[in-house]
Formats: structure tokens, C-alpha cells, sequence
């Protein structure tokens, strides 16, 4: 068996109406996610594998010198190789569980769990969004909700928002990206969220490399702190007794190796391996043979108004099902993959695209009526030590460009760095 042919399509699959406006007030890299490359390798035994890559997150985008190395080979040859791309390894693996006839599982280990965990996922945006977007995880059959806390909203009020729409066993997981700056800071803003029913884990709350902050953290905070892997380094986590569990991402051999020191220290972990409905199914043979995936899976399924599938996935009490069909066990929508098509004369001399930043202010306003303007993330700014990590009553306010002289001198001043002002 050899591959004979590999096309990569680039495709732009709208967002959940929500999610799109709440993606659009961040002003990340969020809203670049809808554009993805679907990978179609061919061989010559006439099976099709397909994969996936998030162009701007992925841990490894798929190269002109990765299918150049595969073409001619057997799929078999390469696909453990991380460095080939997430969508090109993805396809691999695919093509050869569908020429063997077995399950992708099959093909990375002995399987544990039929039904892996999978969580529903938010970037920052207000308590009212947050509880709608919490509401429809319910209504879909989701158990847990992953979301990010920033300095510019009041994130007691908004698990508090989350809180009275969904049932008591609901899960909310919280990441505010080290935004909580020190143990000193965090730790009474974290015990008064902990004491929320439905708050499960706290990921990364401040720098995964202040390890005595850390520590101080887990003695003081009766809830799982969970930390990317490697950041202190593996063996300080287990000895050091730094976190209580991880978040696993990358390619094959990356999360499987990195799933088995895991297991090896007996510490939990989730997988965050962001997609569509090819990356997600991809998640979940990986999470059906590793032992400690018991955390909820991350890959914002989510976010996207259509999986590409022509059976969209089902999330039932909080799981996504792994199918015993060759391969991933998926059947890819091609005509949706044409409807969302890139055009050529869309993609740059790479074949890729970028969309615009939306040209607005962001101003993170305060109950004395202080306010600071922001343009871009602005995060970076707060983990710095600037403006107060929390403070209730915080609020986002959002300024678009109106043609006036005013925003503009206001958004080029913001642009070098945040403007403090009266509200």
C-alpha cells in the first residue's frame, strides 16, 4: 500500500452565531479558527484517510516538505511522526485503520473507555453569554464547560450567572491564563470560587513556573489544579506535588507518551487537541486508550455551525462515543467541504488566510468609573502586574470604529499600550 495522492483544502466554517460575536469582542487568534485544512490522502489500494488542521493554533501546520516525504510511501511509514502536520498524521492514521479494517484505537493501544469525556468551550465574554452559551451545553448533552476568566469581567458573578442554569452537577472548568499573577493574589479569589457548586478545575490561575505559588495554591484551594504538561517540568509536578492533574495536547507520539506519564504518577489529565469534527473523533480514539483521560476532553466542537461530517457528533451525559468502524469510524461531508471552500484567489503563496482584526476598543470598565482602553488581548497587560487581577462589578465595554477623529486618536493611542480614563 502506498499513498498516491494528498490534497489539502482550506475551508472557513462559520461559528455558532454566539460564539462568533463573543469570538469577535475577544480580538485573538479565536476568531482565526474557523479556517481550517482538511487533509485527503488516496492510495493506491483506493482508501481515503482525512484529517484536520487548525492553521492558526495547531501545534504543527502540514508542509510542502511533509507530503513530499509521504507521497509514494506507505501511510504506515510515517504517521507516528508528530512533525508531519496534525492533519496530515490524522489522515495517515485514518487510511490505514480503514485498509487493516480496524478502529484508529486499535492502532494506538488497548482501549479503556468506549464513551470519552468531552467538554463544551468559551473564550472570556459576559455573564450573560456565558450562561446562554451553559444553557445550549446542557440542551446538547454536555456536562462540563471550560471557559476563560479574565480581569476585565467579574468572574464570581459570572459562575454565579452559569450557576442558575444548569443542574447542581454541572462542571465549570476555569482558565484564566496566569492571570491571577501571584499565590497571595489568587488564592482568596479562588476560595471564594471554589466554594461554587458547580466549579471543578482551575487551570494554570498563575504562572505554571512559580512553583512555591503553585504549591501554596494546592494547600490553601480545595479544588484540582490542572497545568500543561512539562511546564515545571514533569518530575518537579509529581515530586513537588505542584498540580493535581495536566492538559495534554500535540501530536500522537507527544500525547501519548506525555498520557502515560500520567498514568505513571497516577495523575489525571485532559486532552486539549482543538478541531472540528475530524480533530474531535481524532480526541477521542486518542482518549478511549489512555488510562487517565478522564478529565473532559478540550477541542471546541462547539464553536462550529457544521462538523463537516455527514453525521454530525452527539454528545450524551457528557460523552462522545467511539466508533468500532475502520478508521476513524467517520464519514466525511465533502459537499460541505466545498460549500465552505477557500477560494485560490482568497490564499496567500503558503495557500493560507487570515481574517482581519476587528477594529474596535476594548475598555474594561470599573464600579468607581475608571476604565482602561485596550486594543488586541490586553491580558498581557494585566499578567504583567498592572491594572487589578479582580474586581467586582468589572465590566467589558466595546467601542467600533464610527468614522470619528475621536476613536481613532483613542484607538492609536490604545494600540501602543492601554489608556486609562474616566468612564
Amino acid at each position: 500500500m502506498k499513498v498516491t495522492n494528498i490534497e489539502r483544502i482550506l475551508v472557513d466554517v462559520p461559528f455558532t452565531p454566539r460564539q462568533h460575536n463573543i469570538t469577535r469582542e475577544s480580538v485573538s487568534t479565536v476568531y482565526n479558527w474557523s479556517l481550517l485544512e482538511i487533509c485527503k490522502v488516496t492510495t493506491d489500494t483506493g482508501h481515503i484517510g482525512w484529517g484536520e488542521t487548525v492553521i492558526h493554533y495547531t501545534y504543527s501546520r502540514v508542509s510542502e516538505g511533509s507530503v513530499e516525504r509521504v507521497l509514494g510511501e506507505s501511510p504506515a511509514k510515517y504517521m507516528n511522526d508528530d512533525s508531519l502536520g496534525a492533519g496530515l498524521q490524522i489522515a495517515l492514521f485514518d487510511v490505514v485503520g480503514k485498509i487493516l479494517e480496524v478502529p484508529v484505537y486499535r492502532l494506538l493501544g488497548t482501549q479503556c473507555r468506549e464513551d470519552v469525556p468531552i467538554s463544551w468551550w468559551s473564550i472570556d465574554s459576559s455573564p450573560e453569554n456565558w450562561a446562554a452559551e451553559a444553557k445550549d451545553a446542557v440542551e446538547n448533552g454536555y456536562t462540563s464547560f471550560k471557559n476563560k476568566p479574565r480581569p476585565w469581567w467579574d468572574i464570581v458573578e459570572q459562575v454565579k450567572s452559569v450557576g442558575e442554569v444548569v443542574p447542581p452537577e454541572f462542571k465549570l472548568d476555569l482558565d484564566p491564563n496566569s492571570s491571577l499573577r501571584d499565590s497571595e493574589t489568587a488564592i482568596p479569589i479562588l476560595q471564594k470560587l471554589a466554594a461554587h457548586p458547580n466549579v471543578a478545575i482551575f487551570e494554570s490561575p498563575i504562572p505554571q513556573g512559580d512553583v512555591e505559588g503553585n504549591k501554596e495554591i494546592r494547600r490553601n484551594v480545595d479544588c484540582p489544579i490542572a497545568m500543561h504538561f512539562g511546564s515545571p517540568p514533569y518530575i518537579t509536578c509529581v515530586q513537588e506535588d505542584v498540580c493535581n492533574g495536566f492538559v495534554i495536547g500535540g501530536g500522537k507520539s507527544t500525547v501519548m507518551n506525555q498520557g502515560y506519564q500520567s498514568a505513571a504518577a497516577d495523575m489525571p489529565f485532559w486532552l486539549q487537541i482543538v478541531g472540528n469534527g475530524i480533530t474531535s473523533t481524532w480526541a477521542a480514539h486518542l482518549g478511549s486508550v489512555l488510562t487517565h483521560a478522564t478529565w473532559p476532553a478540550i477541542t471546541c466542537l462547539n464553536l462550529y455551525s457544521h462538523h463537516l461530517l455527514q453525521q454530525p457528533i452527539v454528545v450524551k451525559e457528557g460523552c462522545h462515543s467511539v466508533s468500532d468502524a475502520p478508521g476513524l469510524g467517520i464519514e466525511v461531508d465533502e459537499d460541505a467541504i466545498e460549500k465552505y471552500r477557500v477560494p485560490d484567489e482568497e490564499l496567500d503563496s503558503d495557500g493560507y488566510t487570515i481574517h482581519e482584526h476587528p477594529r474596535l476598543i476594548k475598555t474594561a470598565v470599573y464600579p468607581d468609573g475608571s476604565c482602561i482602553h485596550m486594543v488586541g488581548d490586553g491580558l498581557s497587560y494585566f499578567n504583567a502586574g498592572n491594572g487589578e487581577a479582580y474586581v467586582e462589578g468589572a465590566r467589558l465595554e466595546l467601542t467600533y470604529d464610527d468614522g470619528s477623529k475621536e476613536w481613532s486618536d483613542l484607538h492609536e493611542k490604545a494600540s501602543e499600550g492601554p489608556v486609562h480614563s474616566k468612564w
